[in-house]
């Protein structure tokens, strides 16, 4: 009977130490697992997300882990300078590249243009469209004023100034009305100047144009007014407020005025809101 006892007694003892060592194991396998899932998610950084197309990227679109910070003041402006320093690759000057070129042929490169392929630039830059994201742009415009140009957009993109589009003039066939009344911005466009027979500013690549609808181009002739583009009618009108209007309080007009450019609204003959030349 003793003896039955001290099996018994052995028995329990031998499973009180597997149990215990058993919670012991399940116990430092949680640990460990909760360990290694810790060093996955701290190690998931904005260098871990892919990249995405810049020409979809929203302003407020920042990495989970920069916008988690204590630092709650960060502003647009200073996220797009960061998403610029970021991106600078994606502003750049080169000569006209052949592809491009060759879609200039026949639209804003006239069969009758006077200006040599080697005097023009080809410039890409981004910018903030109107609806607070990120697009690429492009613009053709003289060698001349490819510094100051590529400059310009630099600073109104680090603003978050928005400009709704700015696309090569040959995307519209080269019609200028066609061009503006889609509110694009554009530079080089062989032609000359409306109701003139001289060759305009953007026929020698010397002029830019911006948020065209909004500031339209505006003269009479022959005693009626004539508006360019048509549709920008509304905003003919320069004592309303309204969004991105230029006037002598506008940043792009502070910008393009500092680099040595003329305002078209400065004009007394016509009035040319839209309008930068050199």
């Amino acid at each position: 009977m003793k003896r039955h006892i001290n099996i018994i007694i052995t028995a329990v003892a031998s499973l009180l130490i597997v149990t215990l060592a058993g919670r012991e194991f399940i116990k430092n396998h949680k640990k460990e697992s909760n360990d290694k899932s810790s060093t996955n998610v701290s190690e998931n950084t904005c260098e871990d997300i892919p990249d995405t197309s810049i020409s979809d990227t929203s302003i407020s679109d920042t990495c989970v882990a920069d916008m988690n910070t204590s630092d709650t003041s960060t502003s647009e402006t200073e996220i797009l300078k960061q998403t610029y320093e970021n991106n600078k690759e994606q502003f750049y000057i080169s000569e006209i590249p052949d592809d491009i070129f060759e879609k200039m042929q026949g639209k804003s490169y006239k069969a009758d243009c006077t200006l040599p392929r080697e005097n023009l630039r080809y410039i890409h830059v981004l910018h903030v469209g109107f609806d607070n994201q990120v697009h690429e742009g492009e613009l053709v415009v003289n060698k001349d004023i490819a510094d100051d140009v590529l400059e310009i957009f630099k600073e109104l993109y680090e603003s978050g100034y928005q400009i709704e589009k700015v696309r090569l003039v040959d995307e519209y066939d080269a019609d200028d009305e066609a061009s503006m009344s889609d509110n694009n911005s554009s530079a080089f466009n062989f032609r000359f100047i409306s109701h003139t027979t001289k060759i305009s500013k953007h026929g020698m690549g010397m002029a830019v144009d911006i948020n065209t609808l909004y500031n339209p181009y505006v003269k009479t002739v022959d005693g009626e007014l004539s508006i360019e583009p048509a549709n920008g009618a509304d905003y003919v009108d320069r004592s309303k407020d309204f969004s991105h209007k230029i006037d002598h309080d506008d940043l792009c007009y502070k910008l393009f005025t500092e680099h040595g450019f003329e305002w078209g609204g400065d004009w007394t003959h016509s009035k040319d809101y839209q309008h930068f030349e050199k």
